[in-house]
């Protein structure tokens, strides 16, 4: 080899790491960022207690900069979708709380469109459809139908309570879901439920007021198990579940009537034989 292939080859392998690190460092980022959370134990100050027990304070905060709360809140829930952390419903009944449904859900829905579009991005281009390939046939057949409705499908995942919100972050990037379709679905698809949990969560204040003044009453006997006691299911009722079920269902109509049409348009030629 001479000097210049052996030249040429450095080269060549120095622009191939160089690749591998744009397509991994913001993989990497985001993993240490959660790694980060987890371990200090941030991710458990996403709660309705820890509303309850600043929530004079955060009242004036907002009081005194409501364009400046409304972003932090914003900030926040980017953070918690982009990361995958727990709390996305809390963030939702709590910006329906500090902020009522018109700016609340507004700024969820802005917010966890950003931040699932964020993870989106960071997937797809350290793995995109290269995970898939590797997966074997069945797996690229699999990704293939899933690309042909994409939009559909993403609605109805969206929409169906059922499956985790960063699961379906994750699975449209592996599958190699374009970006435009993604985000359309995405932002149509948290309007239902983040409009209904931030309605639910305006109507709350009574019911936070109470459970502050338990909390405060128990903390003032010098008692130190003081908890709030929320149970979620008071907003994420069944029949709730139940609507937005109902709502995914609908989102695959498209994808039933085009299946439907397929399989007229091949009986037809076998007809007319």
């Amino acid at each position: 080899m001479t000097v210049l292939q052996r030249s040429a080859a450095k080269t060549n392998d120095g622009c191939v790491i160089r690749a591998r690190l744009r397509r991994f460092l913001p993989l990497a980022v985001v993993v240490l960022a959660m790694v980060a959370v987890f371990a200090t134990g941030a991710h458990r100050h996403v709660s309705l207690e820890t509303l309850v027990q600043h929530r004079m304070t955060i009242d004036a905060f907002i009081r005194a900069h409501s364009i400046t709360a409304v972003a932090v809140y914003m900030a926040i829930y980017i953070v918690a979708v982009a990361l995958s952390l727990p709390g996305a419903l809390i963030l939702t009944v709590t910006g329906g709380i500090l902020f009522g449904v018109a700016i609340g859900g507004t700024a969820a829905v802005i917010s966890a469109t950003i931040g699932a579009t964020i993870i989106f991005t960071v997937a797809k281009g350290a793995c995109g459809e290269s995970l898939v390939r590797r997966a074997g046939p069945l797996a690229c057949k699999l990704a293939d139908g899933f690309k042909a409705d994409a939009f559909s499908y993403l609605l109805f995942l969206r929409l169906v309570p059922a499956f985790p919100f960063f699961l379906v972050n994750l699975v449209p990037a592996l599958v190699g879901v374009k970006l435009p379709t993604f985000v359309a679905a995405t932002l149509i698809g948290v309007i239902p439920a983040t409009v209904a949990f931030s309605f639910l969560g305006s109507g709350l204040d009574s019911v936070i007021a109470a459970q502050e003044g338990i909390y405060r009453a128990c903390l003032g006997a010098g008692r130190t198990d003081c908890q709030i006691q929320f149970n979620i299911g008071m907003i994420a009722t069944p029949r709730l579940l139940a609507s937005l079920a109902t709502l995914g269902m609908i989102a695959l109509i498209p994808v039933l009537v085009k299946r439907l049409r397929a399989r007229s348009a091949r009986s037809r030629p076998a007809a007319l034989s």
